[in-house]
């Protein structure tokens, strides 16, 4: 057993030390400590990693490191299998910034902060469980531990209509779930009726490639869309927003930031490496609900009043770009959509948490009720600022790292209808622009509307260590962002190619 299983082992030890804390203090102990921990491990995995493969354990050869393989229920063929790759690796290192940076954003939540705390720890296990998995089953598992408390997370600790919007989130997510397990179970089964091997194993299963093309193209669109409705895919979006805009702080920030992006991830590392001819064939539908996600998403946020609801459908557009350009097939394209979602996660984090204190403070999320925000909490109104710029793409933010990979890569396909998809969503940055800057004048710089507001302070120690942290991550990615995507791109290359034999691949780029 690897050092991996320390980031599902020390969650349920977080957890066991919550159900024993008798105070708030004890409490905000243990997450701090727990998140500390969890973010100083996925540190060292990302130097540790970055030393194995400059140590000569290529890609190639070796596409998943530090893994373990323990039987777990022989008669299924399921194991407890982990090992990681460049694309895994940072998205654990996002999900521990998230954990570390949302446990301060809610170091003053009330009330049953114990219970909320609980409840938020269970399902950045069921997170960090997903992305260092490398068995069908196991995967599936952790992915329900992930979805499951966001039920009782917004319904409990969230605002406005909770109830309805922890409904329509769960009820939406557990149909994809019902698609996906559809789809692993024809996996398993047609994979081990035509190749005589029954296994769970990703990638034997991928290495095998035994399943017909026919059998492909029946579930195929079962498991991206399964997949693809957690990552926002229209139309199967219209739980997001609701989602976000009822959630606490801090679970947005773990639910936009990490969450969605399972989605992505699932769709790249499941449906099209595991069913890569129906991939070929079928990515077309698929392109023209992605593009569509990205332009609908940013039109839409150009239309909401609410600072919760203009970052969900942000978040819509952002991670349907996700989606296109990992149906867009290219080196370039993939690697920009794996910076995406890196991306993507650090700035919608500190959106979410910069509109969340900003909620606690002036009592709206309206932006007609909000003014001059920069004299009053000039922190916050800077934070959102740096957000803002990174979420349109500006150069020296992460957001332009990834958005270039993305529309380069995209521009790669010579066919009239791929070029045409990257055009129209080329459009989505000029939209983009529009509505964050026009909310940036309207909350930031106009005159104050109400004069309590004068009363108000800014943000407080804890809310700067989660803000200065993010904002650090978020400038920090766009500045040097060449560790990122050399790790990132040496893990796509295998896998596109074995998704498009033909296709051209880079050592680095």
């Amino acid at each position: 057993m690897t050092f991996l299983t320390l980031f599902v082992v020390i969650p349920v030890l977080m957890l066991i030390c919550l159900w024993l804390s008798r105070n708030d203090s004890q409490v905000r102990a243990t997450m701090f400590v727990g998140s500390t921990v969890l973010l100083a491990l996925s540190v060292y995995l990302v130097f540790a990693f970055i030393g194995a493969r400059h140590s000569g354990m290529s890609a190639e050869q070796y596409p998943m490191l530090f893994g373990c393989d323990i039987p777990w229920f022989e008669p299924l063929h399921i194991h407890y299998q982990t090992g990681v790759d460049g694309i895994s690796v940072v998205m654990i290192l996002l999900s521990s910034i998230i954990v570390f940076t949302g446990t301060f954003a809610s170091w003053q939540q009330h009330p049953m902060q114990k219970e909320y705390f609980l409840w938020f720890t269970l399902l950045s296990s069921g997170v960090y469980g997903f992305f260092i998995s490398c068995d069908l089953f196991t995967m599936f598992m952790f992915y329900e531990v992930a979805l499951i408390p966001m039920y009782l997370l917004i319904g409990v600790w969230g605002t406005g209509p909770k109830e309805y919007s922890a409904m329509k989130l769960t009820l939406m997510l557990m149909g994809g779930s019902a698609f996906l397990i559809i789809g692993i179970v024809a996996i398993y089964f047609f994979n081990g009726q035509y190749s005589g091997v029954y296994t769970m194993d990703l990638m034997q299963i991928a290495q095998l490639h035994a399943i017909p093309v026919a059998i492909q193209k029946v579930f195929f669109p079962l498991i991206f869309i399964g997949f693809g409705v957690l990552g926002a895919l229209f139309p199967f979006h219209t739980w997001s927003p609701d989602g976000h805009a009822s959630a606490p702080t801090a679970v947005s920030m773990l639910h936009a930031g990490v969450l969605m992006k399972l989605g992505g991830y699932g769709c790249f590392r499941i449906a099209m490496f595991l069913l890569p001819d129906a991939a070929r064939e079928l990515s077309w539908i698929f392109l023209i609900l992605t593009t569509i996600s990205v332009v609908y998403g940013a039109l839409s946020a150009c239309v909401q009043t609410d600072l919760k609801y203009i970052n969900a459908y942000s978040s819509v557009s952002h991670c349907g770009m996700v989606l296109f350009a990992l149906l867009m097939m290219t080196q370039t394209a993939i690697t920009g959509a794996v910076l995406q979602m890196l991306s993507h996660g650090l700035m919608t984090a500190l959106f979410f948490a910069v509109i969340g204190m900003i909620y606690h403070r002036c009592g709206t999320r309206d932006v007609r009720q909000l003014g001059g925000l920069m004299k009053i909490m000039p922190f916050l109104s800077v934070a959102y600022v740096v957000a803002g710029l990174a979420n349109l793409g500006l150069p020296g933010f992460s957001g332009f790292v990834a958005e270039m990979n993305i529309f380069v890569g995209s521009f790669e396909n010579a066919d009239t209808f791929h070029r045409v998809c990257t055009i129209i969503a080329c459009t989505s940055i000029v939209i983009t622009a529009v509505y964050i800057l026009r909310v940036v004048g309207k909350i930031l710089y106009q005159s104050v509307p109400n004069a309590e507001y004068f009363k108000l302070t800014d943000a407080s120690w804890d809310e700067r260590i989660a803000v200065g942290g993010l904002i650090f991550c978020v400038a920090g990615l766009g500045l040097a962002p060449l560790w990122a995507q050399n790790v990132i791109n040496d893990a796509v290359g295998p896998i596109l190619h074995h998704i498009v034999p033909t296709a051209i691949t880079y050592a680095g780029l």
